[in-house]
């Protein structure tokens, strides 16, 4: 791991996404699926990367604070706006109904599958008992390569980590399989790391010395296979009131790595 930040590297990221268009003529923006367990704080990290991109702390992604169930209930897809009015950059985030322990809770897993490949729509309500269906409003039939999902983001608390469940396990494994199988690449993003370890807590700064953190990016590598360099600890933004050079450090860093696998995805279809 990394000994310090690099606190010139925010600079150059946020200058990277300001820069950033597809090469591929098909795609006008890059579509980016954040999936993981309920509560592990996955639309807080789009709100994250909004307020790193805007220069203030917004929270237009609804999240609970309270409930560890999903306050996600629709797929909903996100732009990000870049400078005035109308201009946006070019990827989308789409956030989803969390994964649960419980069979009979949470997104069900092939309805991420189905949303990878591109068959739902904007505004689809989930269901945990069963997955869209063909004849469904908002189910897409014929989805071209801009309907697709081009990088997969799972989102893990740093706090839970240790504890995933079985349950939990299996159903990340079985998406990563499915996005394998498509050529989706995915990036893992440890959340809530302050509060997972004292160190951090005390100074961000800390958190490439932090053994504790170091050790939960291990277990994530060993249970689902995402490997160390596309592990990336961040802080989300929740009671603050201003951004922060450090969070934003760490949030452009991730950012800069999934626009750089998304691009990939498209660039080889």
């Amino acid at each position: 791991m990394q000994q310090c930040l690099q606190f010139s590297n925010k600079d150059r990221d946020l200058q990277f996404a300001s820069d950033y268009q597809p090469h591929n003529s098909e795609v006008q923006q890059l579509r980016i699926l954040i999936h993981g367990p309920t509560g592990s704080g996955r639309s807080s990290f789009f709100n994250s990367v909004d307020s790193a991109l805007q220069g203030n702390v917004t929270g237009r992604a609804l999240a609970d604070a309270i409930s560890h169930d999903s306050f996600t209930l629709k797929y909903k897809s996100y732009k990000i706006q870049k400078g005035g009015p109308g201009t946006f950059y070019p990827f989308v985030f789409t956030d989803i109904m969390g994964l649960d322990r419980d069979t009979n809770r949470g997104v069900s897993v092939e309805d991420i599958k189905l949303a990878m490949m591109g068959h739902i729509k904007d505004g689809y309500k989930f269901s945990p008992l069963c997955k869209i269906t063909e004849d469904d409003n908002y189910y897409n039939n014929d989805p071209t390569l801009k309907d697709q999902v081009h990088v997969l983001v799972c989102v893990i608390s740093a706090e839970t980590s240790s504890i995933l469940s079985d349950e939990h396990v299996n159903k990340m494994k079985d998406v990563r399989l499915a996005a394998r199988d498509m050529g989706i690449l995915e990036v893992a993003i440890l959340t809530k790391m302050n509060e997972a370890c004292p160190e951090v807590k005390k100074s961000i700064q800390n958190v490439y010395k932090s053994k504790y953190l170091k050790k939960q990016m291990e277990k994530i590598k060993v249970v689902l296979g995402i490997p160390l360099y596309s592990i990336f600890p961040v802080k989300n933004y929740h009671s603050e009131i201003d951004t922060d050079d450090d969070n934003d450090t760490l949030i452009l860093s991730a950012l800069r790595c999934i626009i750089n696998l998304g691009e990939d995805f498209v660039n080889d279809q």
